[in-house]
């Protein structure tokens, strides 16, 4: 069954540090069919989602949407129309590094930012401070299996991440270097735009790692073909080096 296939049960404890092959890869960045593309905006869709959930949750978000809630606090705006902004200011960004964008970029930036403000509108308040952290850890185990989710779509970088790795492939600068230094620049513009920084962007940073790694490895095992000459082949992946590290 496509969606059921054999896997080893041991396997899932391990995360994976690279992007699995999967029977939905879409064989371009602009090809794909319509199960590529399902699994593209279900995983996006995840992710708006696990966003929306830290930023009700009130203890704190993710240092791009901390940026994205002061600069809609600022303009006035809601927080979806400012993270898209945000990833269509960033998107301009890749013209100096001569960054090719792909069908999985601008989803990235239009599907993340509806998903983020049909959760911030819909989703009830915590009543208690347990409701809160489990808001958070559930936030970021849909963000983890989401990214997992559209990354092994293989339909391009989201804007950040291509922003990121263009910064690394051209200077050569270590790309754990320059995510820290972007993300740390981005957390402190968006705090001092009045974006909420708490225990939740401190948990974000930990555990966002592992929850992308699990992502992936679920995402893989899923999508694995059991026809496949090497159903555990894996890619290392130009768009995504932090990974292989």
């Amino acid at each position: 069954m496509w969606l059921y296939p054999q896997v080893d049960i041991l396997s899932w404890l391990k995360p994976a540090r690279t992007i699995p092959v999967t029977r939905w890869r879409a064989p371009s960045r602009w090809r794909a069919k319509p199960p590529t593309l399902g699994i593209l905006v279900l995983g996006l869709y995840l992710f708006g989602t696990g966003d929306a959930l830290l930023v009700v949750s009130g203890l704190g978000v993710s240092p791009w949407t901390v940026l994205g809630q002061g600069l809609g606090d600022r303009l006035g705006i809601s927080i979806g129309l400012a993270t898209f902004i945000v990833s269509a200011v960033v998107l301009l960004l890749w013209i100096p590094l001569r960054e090719v964008p792909g069908l999985g970029t601008i989803a990235n930036a239009i599907v993340i930012a509806i998903a983020l403000q049909v959760g911030v509108t819909l989703l009830p308040d915590p009543t208690n401070v347990v409701m809160q952290f489990a808001f958070v850890l559930v936030g970021i185990l849909m963000i983890g299996f989401g990214s997992g989710l559209y990354l092994t779509t293989r339909l391009g970088p989201g804007p950040r991440d291509g922003w990121m790795t263009g910064i690394h492939l051209r200077t050569g600068w270590p790309v754990s270097a320059v995510r820290l230094c972007i993300e740390i620049v981005v957390l402190a513009a968006g705090w001092l735009l009045g974006g909420t920084v708490g225990i939740g962007t401190v948990m974000f940073a930990i555990l966002i790692g592992p929850s992308v790694g699990y992502g992936l490895m679920l995402a893989g095992a899923i999508g694995r073909d059991p026809n496949a000459a090497e159903p555990d082949a894996v890619e290392q992946d130009p768009d995504f080096p932090e990974l292989d590290a």
